[in-house]
């Protein structure tokens, strides 16, 4: 019996539809890391190919030949086939509200930012994978919907210097639990697989993978709430970051490296800040990325100074990081990566007993459509 992975390699795809060749080119090669691109220099071919292949999302320049870029989102509307296709349109001036009277989801403003551009087709990409969800039963259904809003929420509050409380984040979080004692979570798992979201989809996983091995070693209902709680946390801090670093397609420079390890201080700073969440979700937060030799970071602690739960959830989120998938790399097999993470960093880095248990955790038959392959 083996372990394989249920993530796809394949980037989303965005086509773009301009007249101007030079511009369409500048824009392709902004997004070539992060996505597959398709190009298309009039609406007449744009709509031909689309009517075969649709991309995640469409971008739309204003003056694209022969019509215009509103007039030519006003015809992808009235084509039933094309009538959902996420459109991001680039406009001139400032006519949001035409653009959007026209059909487009979003409007961008020329000359614009690179990272705007790319988190505002990240947020359209999204939006068609998770109108997906509406689909799966409950209580997976409810568990993805509830987690998201969370998710986003905090982001703005995070922006706005606003604490979220306890009770908001363990309402998201009570499906999530409901389902993994279930044993029916595999949709929910599959549901974030594309997610252009990598925070959430890495949140959720280990939220979920938290919450499995807590019901594997017998902690109650409460106690899976909190790593669920915990899990879905752990890492608020990387909303701070650049999208070009937590994104780099390739090693990132020393001074980059600094900016992504300040992830854990700003996620400490912040749920500090949210005086209600229990002491548990404070130390997923902060010890997640300890090591057992020290060698780990914030603080560099080290054997006895690491309980179980951030044991746990170092073993999690090592799994997570190494199984996810990621524009820039593959999903590590998740029997290679266990190895990795036995062989390379047992003993002095991951608590074998609990690396042991976890290993047996995801060779349960409970979890075997997820995981697992005879």
């Amino acid at each position: 019996m083996g372990l394989k992975s249920s993530f796809h390699v394949e980037k989303a795809l965005v086509a773009i539809v301009d007249g101007q060749k030079s511009r369409r080119s500048q824009v392709a090669a902004a997004l070539s890391n992060f996505y597959q691109v398709v190009t298309y220099p009039d609406a007449h071919r744009a709509l031909q190919a689309l009517r075969v292949v649709q991309p995640s999302v469409l971008l739309v320049d204003d003056e694209v030949p022969p019509v215009g870029g509103l007039d030519f989102v006003q015809v992808l509307r009235r084509d039933n086939s094309l009538a959902d296709l996420p459109v991001l349109l680039f406009l001139r001036a400032d006519d949001h509200g035409a653009g959007l009277q026209a059909g487009a989801q979003a409007c961008l403003i020329k000359p614009y930012r690179r990272s705007i551009l790319v988190q505002t087709i990240s947020s359209l990409v999204n939006i068609g994978l998770q109108g997906k969800w509406e689909a799966l039963p409950d209580p997976q259904r409810v568990a993805l919907k509830g987690t998201i809003e969370v998710f986003n929420t905090i982001s703005d509050d995070i922006a706005n210097g606003e604490p979220i409380g306890f009770s908001t984040v363990s309402k998201a979080c009570s499906p999530l639990v409901e389902a993994v004692n279930k044993k029916d979570f595999k949709a929910m798992m599959a549901g974030v697989k594309d997610h252009d979201n990598y925070s959430y989809a890495h949140s959720l996983r280990v939220a979920t993978l938290l919450t499995l091995f807590g019901n594997t070693i017998g902690l109650s209902a409460e106690d899976q709430l909190l790593l669920a709680s915990g899990g879905l946390l752990h890492d608020v801090g990387k909303m701070t970051i650049p999208h070009e670093v937590l994104n780099k397609p390739g090693r990132l420079s020393p001074d980059e490296w600094v900016v992504m390890r300040n992830h854990v201080p700003a996620s400490i700073r912040y749920l500090r800040c949210c005086e209600d969440l229990p002491k548990p979700i404070m130390v997923i937060a902060e010890q997640h990325h300890e090591k057992l030799d020290g060698s780990g970071y914030p603080h560099g602690l080290a054997g006895s100074e690491l309980n179980q739960l951030a044991r746990m959830a170092a073993i999690v989120d090592v799994f997570s990081a190494l199984t996810d998938r990621r524009v820039y790399k593959p999903p590590m097999d998740p029997e290679q990566a266990l190895v990795i993470m036995t062989e390379q960093m047992g003993k002095h880095h991951l608590d074998l007993y609990l690396l042991g248990m976890f290993r047996e955790m995801l060779l349960d038959a409970t979890v075997e459509d997820t995981f697992v392959e005879e």
